[in-house]
């Protein structure tokens, strides 16, 4: 178990507060350092080089619900038991114990109720443990009404008293639930009837934390657009109009000179350019002028001001070639430097590109950064390889090696980042669309060996290049993609049916995903 000490500056007395966190598994041989600065400190690197916060809190509204004609008493002992199981997995709720004696879901009066509470506390995600039959319609305009990703459960039924008597009956309750969420038309997750303590449950309900989790941020999307896309890129426009009315995707464009601007501002301002240069010369071998490395940093602070500036997450600029006639750099290493700190910045304004890598980060949430890459070559040697490249935007915690601040392929400007990423199993994704329909394109694939390259760079191996490919071409994709090091595909595929996407495997798993997710 990896158990993480770190630093946090509290907000109130402005002294340092030692966390303790315990999550995912991992080599005992790794070995988790702090460095003690100034700044608030996590795994050896300042603040101002990471998001701050690991993970994104998701707030789970708690309706246990029962019926009538069954064991009121066993009802409540599950709800109990399965409040206190939540605890231990560190899972925050909203309890529903003070509406009525027995905190269960039973009735139209005490819905409006919970509703009022879980409205008021702004809940991510409605969880519907049925303690035994349930209630299925309020159960269904509950969830109806508040809006958010639903889990619905129920603990597995004992065994049969001698005479013959049930308890509960939670699985026939599960049945009668599900299809009135269907008439309500409310999508939900489901969680097969299990014990608290099978691992399942605990899986199960991680999974469908991380699924609140990119259903609220894709819910809450807002790109800075740092000028318009390049005009030989036709292939990375996109319908702002359409973006904002179907899921509340907002742009806050910015033209170049505003960034150029705030460049030269940071500059002269000078304690946070100063501090990421540190950074640079510590982290990266520099293969530019200090001149150039100044105005890399200088760029890297601009747009985390204007990020800051326009209350956005996440960003997309116009790489070339205006910015190089005002600053004489590429933008890679600056967007690296960003995307390290979880502020996706991806290249050639593709503003679809930028909602991928929000909603991959969003479904990892262990701090796990993703990567913005090309599809350029097939691997020369393996049948179904492919190189994943780009001029070297990747964040530093993605290579393999010690990155290098240099010049990029198919440009004479200095800035770009060249780097192998570090192998391992990946994620790739891509949402996009065109004519008015939208999906999300995801699937699996693992790092290989390969030629050296340039850039930020990584060869990987697909089940089926030629369906991959072909899925590709025939879109509503383009030559770009996000990976990242983890196996999100199943919380991204369940996501899609809570924001209106079409998921889109290019590997036939659709069943196994499914399996997986229902607790197989």
């Amino acid at each position: 178990m990896l158990v993480t000490l770190f630093l946090r500056k509290s907000r109130v007395t402005s002294k340092f507060v030692l966390i303790f966190r315990s999550h995912v598994l991992f080599s005992p041989l790794l070995l988790v350092y702090t460095i003690f600065r100034k700044d608030d400190v996590q795994f050896g690197m300042p603040t101002n080089f990471l998001k701050e916060g690991l993970m994104d809190s998701v707030k789970l509204g708690f309706a246990p619900t029962r019926r009538s004609i069954f064991s009121a008493p066993d009802a409540v002992k599950y709800r109990n038991l399965t409040a206190d199981r939540l605890r231990e997995l560190g899972v925050e709720f909203v309890d529903i114990d003070d509406i009525n004696e027995e905190g269960l879901l039973y009735s139209e009066d005490d819905r409006l109720k919970i509703l009022e509470k879980f409205k008021a506390n702004r809940v991510d995600g409605l969880m519907l443990p049925h303690c035994n039959f349930g209630t299925e319609y309020v159960c269904a305009r509950l969830a109806k009404d508040l809006g958010v990703p639903v889990l619905l459960w129920g603990p597995l039924d004992e065994r049969p008293e001698p005479d013959g008597t049930r308890l509960r009956d939670t699985q026939c309750g599960l049945f009668a639930t599900g299809k009135v969420l269907r008439r309500f038309q409310v999508p939900f997750t489901y969680l097969t009837n299990c014990r608290l303590s099978d691992p399942v449950f605990e899986r199960g309900v991680k999974n469908f934390l991380a699924v609140c989790r990119v259903v609220k941020t894709f819910r809450n999307i807002r790109i800075l657009q740092i000028g318009p896309r390049p005009f030989d890129f036709w292939s990375t426009m996109c319908n702002e109009g359409e973006l904002l009315e179907r899921f509340n995707v907002q742009l806050a464009p910015v033209p170049l000179p505003e960034l150029t601007a705030e460049v030269k501002k940071a500059i002269a301002d000078g304690a946070e350019v100063r501090e990421t240069i540190a950074y640079c010369r510590e982290h990266m071998e520099i293969n530019v002028t200090d001149e150039q490395l100044t105005n890399v940093a200088g760029l890297a602070v601009a747009m985390e001001r204007l990020v800051k500036k326009y209350h956005c997450n996440a960003g997309a600029i116009q790489c070339w070639n205006a910015l190089q006639d005002e600053l004489g750099i590429m933008p890679c290493a600056a967007n690296a430097l960003l995307n390290d700190k979880g502020i996706p910045v991806v290249c050639e304004t593709d503003i679809h590109g930028a909602i991928t890598a929000l909603m991959v980060e969003a479904a990892a949430n262990d701090g796990t950064r993703s990567f913005f890459a090309d599809w350029t070559i097939r691997h020369p040697d393996i049948e179904n390889g492919e190189l994943l490249q780009h001029c070297g935007p990747w964040p530093l915690s993605v290579a393999g090696c010690k990155p290098c601040i240099t010049y990029p392929l198919a440009f004479d400007y200095p800035g770009a980042i060249t780097a192998e990423a570090k192998h391992g199993d990946l994620t790739l994704a891509r949402f996009d669309g065109d004519n008015g329909e939208y999906s999300l394109l995801l699937g699996n694939a693992r790092g290989v060996d390969g030629p050296k390259g340039m850039g930020t760079y990584l060869w990987v191996e697909v089940e089926n290049i030629k369906r991959l490919e072909a899925k590709v071409v025939e879109g509503p994709y383009i030559h770009h993609c996000v990976g990242i090091h983890k196996d999100v595909v199943p919380v991204l595929y369940e996501a899609c049916k809570y924001i209106g996407v079409k998921p889109d495997l290019y590997d036939p798993i659709e069943e196994d995903v499914k399996a997986y997710l229902r607790g197989e």
